[in-house]
């Protein structure tokens, strides 16, 4: 389910339960919502809102924090591929086919994270699984260095290319991988309909209150909406850079 579906979903039921509080207010018996009454139904709400507040914080920084874990591996796996160029091009002539492979790998993943920024047409089975950065790695290991400088070299962009095919990898499996538990999720907008309905039953019926509720119930569905944007950083409003990778491109094959 959609970010923007799970919007309209917890701001209709929001609404809804505003509605509710309304309609119920007019008809309960003034007893019902003595001063009592309201001071216990306060003290609930502000149980259930400190709650939800605690929840909201918790998903917010696990969605954090999954963020800047991908912005992170990616300027990390960037700064890897520049290093592993720069290890191949000393090495002589027979390394000019693997940094071109590396050069169209990184452009194919630009283009499939970042469809709407792809510029140009590569080779889009330069990153795929076999035929993709480990066959990259055993060309690498396929080399015959003819002195120390050449096997040191090798050697390095063994290294090199194992920590970017771990990042990659890594990245690959936090990719689909949400960091918020729907269950959560739907109690937090369970919590929520029942704040909103209290704030309903003990507000008054004029347009004042009613567009400050509205706005409200929009405030929180909205919350609720960059919460789960963060969570997907590949795509949506909030995403992470290419930046990274275009810049490593640049450098690559010089």
């Amino acid at each position: 389910m959609g970010s923007l579906t799970i919007f309209f979903i917890t701001f209709s039921c929001i609404i809804g339960g505003i509605a509710l509080g309304m309609y119920l207010r007019t008809l309960l018996p003034d007893h019902h919502l003595s001063d009592d009454s309201k001071d216990v139904i306060k003290l609930g709400t502000g149980m259930i809102a400190t709650l939800a507040a605690l929840v909201l914080g918790l998903l917010i920084a696990s969605a954090k924090g999954n963020f800047d874990t991908m912005n992170n591996g990616l300027v990390q796996a960037a700064s890897k591929v520049v290093l592993l160029d720069r290890l191949l091009a000393p090495y002589g002539s027979e390394t000019k086919e693997i940094r071109e492979m590396l050069r169209q790998g990184v452009a194919s993943t630009i283009g499939r994270m970042w469809p709407k920024e792809s510029e140009g047409h590569f080779d889009e089975k330069a990153f795929q699984s076999r035929t993709g950065f480990e066959t990259l790695q055993d060309k690498v290991r396929q080399l015959s260095p003819r002195n120390d400088a050449q096997r040191w070299l090798q050697s390095q962009a063994l290294q090199v290319s194992g920590e970017i095919a771990a990042v990659r990898w890594f990245l690959i499996e936090q990719k689909g991988h949400s960091s918020l538990p729907m269950p959560l999720i739907v109690l937090l907008v369970f919590w929520l309909v029942v704040i909103f309905f209290i704030f309903g039953l003990l507000s008054p019926r004029n347009e004042t209150a009613t567009v400050v509720l509205l706005v409200c119930a929009l405030s929180a569905a909205a919350s609720l909406y960059m919460l789960l944007e963060l969570d997907n950083p590949f795509g949506g409003l909030i995403s992470v850079s290419s930046e990274p990778l275009r810049n490593a491109l640049v450098y690559l094959g010089q």
